[in-house]
This record gives C-alpha cells, structure tokens and sequence, in this order.
C-alpha cells in the first residue's frame, strides 16, 4: 500500500474542503481518486513520489546472493526473488544455516572440545593423586624415622627402638641406612616378596610400601653369602633413588659408609661395585656359595659389568666373606630395569690387609 500524508487544514478553511484561504497560496485544490477509493482533497507538492496520485515505485525484493534467471512474476510486475546461495551461516530471518556439512562440522568441533577437556581433566586428576600419593608415602617414612637416633656424620650407627618397631610391625628384621642420603629405613621380611611392594608396615596400601629383605635370605642378620635388600626408586627422589644415582663414579665415592643393623648385631659396610641389570637376571638372586673361591668368582664377574666401583675392588674381593647388596628399580629399561649396590663390611677389608701386612 503507497504511503501518503494528509496535511493539517489551513486556518478558516473548511473540514471538507471549500474555497481556500489567502494562506493557501492561491492554488485550487483537485480531487484525486486514491486507492481506497474514496476522494482525497489535497494535491502533493511536486515530486513528492509518496503523495496519492503519484507513481509508485517497485518494491520488491532484492537479492541477497543472486537472483534466479527469468524472476517471477507478481501481481503483472516482475517481482525480484533472492535465489539463496549458502556463503554465510545465517539467512534473512536471523536463522541458523541448515547446510548439513556445517551443521556436522559443529557437531564435531563440539564433539572434540569434550574430549579434549575430558582428557585435561583426567591428566589434572591423576597428577593430583600422584602428589597425594607422594605424599602419603613420605609421611609414612618420617613416622618410622622417628623410631632410630641417627647421628649427623654417620660416624655411628642407628639407635633403634625395636619394641616400638614391633609393636606396629613384628616382621621388622633389620634397619639400613647410608649417611647422607635419605635412605634411613626399618626393613621387613615377608613370606614372599610381594607383600610389601605396596604395603604400608601398617597393613595399608602404599605407593612405595616398605624396604624388605629377600624371603628366600635367612634373616635377619647377614648370615647368607648374599644378603638382599629391596626398595622402591621413587620418582620424588625417596627411599632407594640415591642408590640409582650411585652409578655415576663420583656420586659412587661419596658414599663411604652403609650401616645395616639387627636386634643383635651391627654391621658397617662400604661400596664395592654398583652395576645394572633386569628383572629377568636369575643369577642375581645367588644367595648361596659352596665356597668363598665362588664368591670371590661370582663378584669379579660383577666387576666387569659395572657401572661404577670401589678403587680398591680387587682387594675387597679377596677379603669378602658375605656382601649385603641393596637392590632398587631403574626406568632406563622400562620397568624392567634393575640397579644393584653390592656392599662388603669393612671389618673385611681391615683383615685383609692385615693378613697382606
């Protein structure tokens, strides 16, 4: 429908028309037919293209995009349809585009979102438990710390608590510790050698569980050629991590001292050798030899595949009775990989060279 005004009447002009006033500039008013039919009693100023009577103009549609060949006609007009290509995600009426590959590659932009949050938040929750974890089981060992007086240099061994020891676990056999490090722990002994991978001396579920002896060793002092001793290499740097760094040369001479005590004896002990091997290495559980000749043989042997030794290994082969050896994993091979610390007592090496003086 054509727009049009009506202009307010002229004062002393009458409602319906009539004879003008002086105002009016002196023009007759016409009467033109308007499209409602009736008489319309106001002429438009020329070239006023909204006024009645004026030609109106078209006002069809414009295309968006591009318009269809041979448009449409309309009410005997041409009218002007858009012919729609999708190049854009909305269309006139603010609506989304129904294209479906845009619709399924929202669909999998989404998709990938979840699981990409999903995978962050799986990685956020088991580093957290990790570092719980880590620090449950250093709690465990400051509280069975307590049980033993160490003193500052390691010029004495441990004083240990055994009843209160006892009293918490009664398959405590021993205690180690090598001055300097953090390796200051009451082992155990169970009737295999699972028991205390991950089990506190309380009975609970730890991430580092206990240092234990071999339970095919005849506990609890050294009494077996060889006498073994395991304990976790945490990746925090607790329990046995310091025997793993022993392989370089220079961490291995800073180590001149490991004490190993029972209820009933003592035992000062130095580095021999410290060599790697794997899980599957049977002869590392020898614990037994027909004589001090095969000891002597089987740690020569050792000597060879080293990773790092003492200056006087060769002497302190000779010497060796029994050796107490302090096992811990390596993550050089996986999970398989093993780092053994063989250590002699002292009291060897002193009646060797006694017996060469």
């Amino acid at each position: 429908m054509a727009s049009h005004f009506k202009q307010p009447d002229d004062a002393g002009a009458s409602p319906r028309g009539g004879r003008h006033s002086a105002r009016s500039g002196g023009n007759p008013r016409s009467h033109l037919k308007t499209r409602r039919g009736g008489d319309e009693s106001y002429h438009a100023p020329e070239g006023n293209p909204y006024a009645a009577g004026a030609p109106r103009v078209s006002c069809g549609y414009v295309s968006v995009v591009s318009e269809p060949e041979g448009g449409s006609r309309h009410g005997g007009r041409r009218r002007r349809d858009a012919g729609f290509r999708e190049t854009d995600p909305y269309d006139l009426s603010g609506r989304r585009s129904r294209d479906p590959r845009k619709r399924a590659g929202r669909i999998v932009s989404v998709i990938l979102f979840v699981v990409g949050f999903a995978l962050i938040a799986t990685a956020a929750g088991l580093w957290i438990y990790n570092q719980w974890q880590y620090h449950e089981q250093d709690r465990i060992n400051e509280e069975l710390a307590a049980y033993a007086d160490v003193s500052d240099n390691g010029a004495t061994p441990p004083q240990v608590d055994w009843a209160a020891l006892k009293a918490v676990n009664d398959e405590v056999v021993g205690w180690v510790q090598i001055p300097g490090t953090v390796v200051n722990f009451p082992v155990y002994q169970a009737s295999d050698n699972e028991k205390y991978l991950h089990t506190s001396a309380e009975g609970n579920y730890s991430l580092g569980g206990q240092v234990f002896m071999d339970y095919e060793n005849t506990a609890p002092g050294m009494v077996d050629g060889q006498t073994i001793i395991y304990g976790h290499h945490l990746r925090n740097g607790a329990m046995f991590k310091p025997i793993s760094d022993m392989t370089n040369q220079e961490m291995f001479d800073g180590v001149t001292t490991i004490w190993y005590v029972t209820e009933e004896a003592t035992y000062e002990l130095e580095p021999l050798l410290i060599y790697e091997t794997s899980a599957d290495d049977t002869a590392a559980r020898t614990f037994s030899f027909a004589s001090e000749d095969e000891l002597h043989t089987y740690l020569t042997a050792l000597l060879d595949r080293s990773s790092a030794s003492s200056a006087n290994a060769t002497e302190l082969i000779a010497g060796a009775t029994n050796v107490l050896t302090l096992c811990t994993c390596n993550y050089d091979n996986g999970d398989s990989g093993r780092t053994l610390l063989v250590c002699v007592p002292k009291a060897a090496a002193a009646d060797d060279a006694a017996q060469a003086e």
